[in-house]
């Protein structure tokens, strides 16, 4: 199936076209994580989730034999706390009925994924998706895999499948577009303080400058 161009305005990131896949962050899947610093993609992890929030794109959760991995980590449990992660006992998310029909009754196409592993929990649902017509983003930072060569071949392997690398700040970017849209203004900067570093230590300082005069 034919998904649309990879470049132009029409290829940009939008809240309204967007939904978002969470698969497996979960202790097991963190204590073998290797190609990132483990809390960096905590970090990242939840301040994706609270900006999907914030642009109200619809976020799915999955966990794999949760029994056995450990429950989804708190920090984005927290953002959806009235929300149970669909527990699988498939590597391949999308072999799972209830997390493709989660995803079709969106009825959105821009399909943005972040999972641990990358090799296999992201990968195959990234690869498999494409198969059925939608525009594919993975998270590359709010994602990892148990090795830096493991991570790294299994971006290559989802690019030449098609799919679009992607971080979750320019995500955020992506869906803010222009900082004249000021209803989610406060809740991306609430996020940019909380989860993006030295961006923002400069823009609480930004802040207190403003507010000294």
């Amino acid at each position: 199936m034919q998904t649309s161009a990879k470049v132009g305005l029409d290829a940009l990131l939008t809240p309204d076209r967007s939904v978002l896949l969470l698969i497996d962050h979960q202790p097991f899947q963190f204590a073998n994580l290797h190609s990132h610093e483990p809390t960096m993609v905590i970090n990242n992890v939840v301040g994706l989730a609270k900006t999907a929030k914030a642009f109200g794109v619809p976020t799915i959760l999955t966990t794999v034999t949760q029994d056995r991995g450990g429950h989804i980590i708190k920090g984005i449990q927290d953002v959806y706390p009235d929300q149970a992660p669909i527990n699988r006992t498939t590597l391949n998310s999308w072999e799972d009925q209830r997390v493709v029909d989660a995803v079709k009754a969106t009825g959105r196409k821009q399909l943005l994924i972040a999972g641990l592993w990358t090799e296999i929990c992201l990968t195959y649902p990234v690869i498999h998706s494409l198969a059925e017509g939608y525009d594919v983003f993975f998270v590359t930072d709010a994602s990892g895999g148990v090795s830096r060569e493991a991570h790294d071949m299994a971006v290559l392997r989802m690019v030449q499948a098609g799919a679009v690398p992607v971080t979750w700040i320019g995500v955020l970017s992506e869906w803010q577009r222009d900082w004249a849209r000021e209803a989610t203004f406060p809740a991306v900067a609430e996020i940019t303080v909380a989860h993006s570093g030295g961006s923002g230590v400069a823009f609480q300082w930004e802040m207190q400058l403003l507010n000294a005069k």
